[in-house]
């Protein structure tokens, strides 16, 4: 019996033998990173053969690669990546937050040609807003840095001002706190207020950090409300403030690079 603990029988050491992890990332993960596309929409390039390496078309995501030399997406090669960047952007209503729609609708990139300053590098929304929905959406060239803003895991807070019509007391809003669950769809911790009321009429400001679908108004909606307006106003540490509907503006550097750590360390 002296050294079996050592000496795996061969059917063991068959199971226990693992492929080494390839040097690199996913090729996903570095165009991502260098703002070409979200993860997802790079998967479905390659998918269409849109990406090569040289002259060979990429065929699987399980691409892994220490750089992009060489990568060419639709025929042009990509460039370096440039350092991370984040803007902030009014959307207004009527807007949908998606680079193109087939029925034609307008999106937010037909309104950010003119809002985004000359020499933008391509963007991506961090979440989304829905058409009807207006105020702060955040813009990044970092395929990376924007799925972490988005995680729930992240916790980063969300809040939004709503204009609703109907019946509702402060203390309806505070037992959103403990979560609720409707129609089988869990949300959590809402912290709300009202801030104003006029008759039915109020503003309530919200504040979260899951960002379901459709999550501010089913919520509102299942007390009874009916929602006129919908604005977000700060995601994370970023304010809309007093930045014109329409209109797009470049975070500092240093405030960027601040929120990135902040995140790391677990600090909101």
């Amino acid at each position: 019996m002296e050294g079996w603990m050592n000496e795996p029988s061969p059917d063991k050491a068959r199971f226990m033998t693992t492929e080494p992890r390839p040097e690199g990332d996913r090729i996903a993960k570095l165009l991502a990173r260098a703002g070409v596309a979200s993860r997802r929409e790079v998967e479905r390039m390659i998918e269409d053969r849109r990406i090569k390496i040289g002259e060979d078309v990429v065929t699987t995501p399980a691409t892994f690669l220490t750089s992009l030399a060489g990568v060419s997406v639709d025929g042009k090669p990509v460039a370096k990546p440039e350092r991370t960047r984040l803007f902030a952007f009014n959307k207004p209503t009527g807007l949908l937050t998606a680079e193109r729609d087939f029925s034609g609708r307008p999106t937010i990139y037909d309104a950010l040609r003119n809002a985004l300053p000359k020499g933008t590098p391509r963007v991506m929304p961090v979440g989304r807003l829905d058409m009807n929905t207006e105020g702060l959406l955040l813009l990044t060239n970092d395929g990376g840095f924007k799925r972490t803003m988005e995680l729930p895991s992240s916790e980063i807070p969300r809040t939004y001002r709503a204009r609703t019509f109907g019946d509702v007391h402060q203390d309806d809003l505070e037992a959103l706190m403990d979560g609720i669950e409707i129609e089988g769809m869990r949300y959590g911790p809402i912290d709300a207020n009202l801030e104003r009321r006029t008759g039915r009429n109020q503003w309530i400001e919200l504040t979260l950090t899951e960002g379901k679908n459709r999550e501010v108004r089913r919520v509102l909606e299942h007390l009874g409300l009916e929602v006129s307006r919908l604005i977000r106003t700060a995601y994370g540490p970023f304010f809309l403030a007093d930045l014109p509907r329409g209109a797009a503006a470049e975070i500092r550097k240093e405030d960027v690079e601040r929120f990135r750590s902040s995140i790391k360390q677990g600090k909101k």
